[in-house]
């Protein structure tokens, strides 16, 4: 069998589908699952973060690409929907916690799982669709003493010369490309194509995959880092209001509202 030249690692989370209500528990401290674990998809910035392994695979011979997870049973959905897309391996951290986690928490667990299994490059969306932090990769990368850079757009490697290339959107529309040498570890933000769908073939694969299932490691960080004291529903603060009439009457009108508001002098 011919040796690997590439060892690629995607984390990836369940994410509820876009159009799933969103309801906070009687404990005002999480969100009820409205919709089926069937239904959990990966979270955008995770497809995009597979779509770029995928994409490597894709162009360079020897490239394996695994999946990760962190969480209760049902996470298994989002590792078979990353088998489907093309993955060749994936790996489940079990835990029996529902609601919040901590990201220090998730990050330590991630970096405890992967240590010893000598990847050449470790990819995180940038942020989760629940929390929006935009923290564990960072978190995972400073737990594994790896290099770490972030809002990745393209990711690029030499093989040769075991070197990740980057590039970044920064302020003013510009990009900003870097090097770092491997291992190490990129948080995507966006990808040159859009991420791709399951084939049937690979579907039907990814079923009857074997996915490797390991306990979360004890949690042994002495700060957990943030404790989640309530969710609250968003407070409507203005009103919208429809301008009726001929044109002329409706600028006249809005003219008068921006002067009472003090936009228009």
């Amino acid at each position: 069998m011919e040796d690997m030249l590439i060892k690629i690692l995607v984390c990836v989370k369940s994410s509820a589908p876009a159009d799933a209500p969103l309801v906070i528990n009687d404990s005002g401290a999480w969100i009820e699952r409205g919709f089926s674990h069937t239904e959990a998809v990966p979270g955008r910035y995770d497809e995009l973060a597979l779509e770029q392994a995928l994409r490597l695979k894709d162009q360079i011979s020897g490239v394996m690409v695994d999946a990760i997870t962190c969480g209760p049973t049902r996470e298994i959905r989002v590792l078979r929907r990353a088998l489907g897309m093309g993955c060749d391996n994936a790996i489940h951290i079990l835990t029996g916690e529902e609601g919040f986690v901590p990201a220090i928490t998730t990050a330590y667990r991630l970096s405890s799982a992967i240590r010893s299994r000598s990847y050449d490059l470790i990819l995180t969306g940038l942020m989760s669709e629940d929390m929006n932090q935009g923290i564990v990769g960072q978190m995972t990368a400073e737990f594994l003493g790896m290099p770490c850079l972030t809002s990745c757009v393209s990711i690029s490697v030499d093989a040769e010369r075991r070197l990740v290339m980057v590039e970044r959107d920064i302020e003013g529309a510009r990009r900003q490309k870097l090097e770092m040498n491997m291992s190490a570890l990129a948080t995507v933000q966006a990808c040159v194509t859009p991420p791709r769908y399951p084939s049937l073939s690979k579907i039907l694969r990814a079923v009857s995959m074997e996915i490797e299932t390991i306990e979360a490691a004890p949690v042994t960080v002495h700060d957990r880092g943030e404790i989640l004291t309530r969710l609250t529903y968003p407070t409507r603060r203005r009103s919208v209001r429809f301008l009726e009439g001929p044109s002329r009457q409706k600028a006249s009108e809005l003219v008068s509202i921006l002067r009472s508001r003090a936009i228009l002098g």
